[in-house]
């Protein structure tokens, strides 16, 4: 769905911010947090986009 997509790519850019932060500071934790952020962002985008792919093909179906 577009949603998973929407949330998805904004965890993604919030974990970019959230690790790029942690290496201004100096802080290892929050750039781990951040990554992972960005791996849990990344995998719902996929999610949408098999969803949305799953869509198209019922209605071709």
């Amino acid at each position: 769905m577009y949603k998973d997509l929407v949330e998805g790519s904004i965890k993604d850019a919030a974990g970019k911010a959230q690790q790029k932060i942690g290496e201004i500071v100096g802080n290892p934790k929050q750039q781990v947090k951040g990554v992972q952020k960005q791996i849990k962002g990344k995998t719902q985008k996929i999610m949408g986009n098999v969803k949305e792919a799953a869509k198209d093909v019922d209605k071709h179906s």
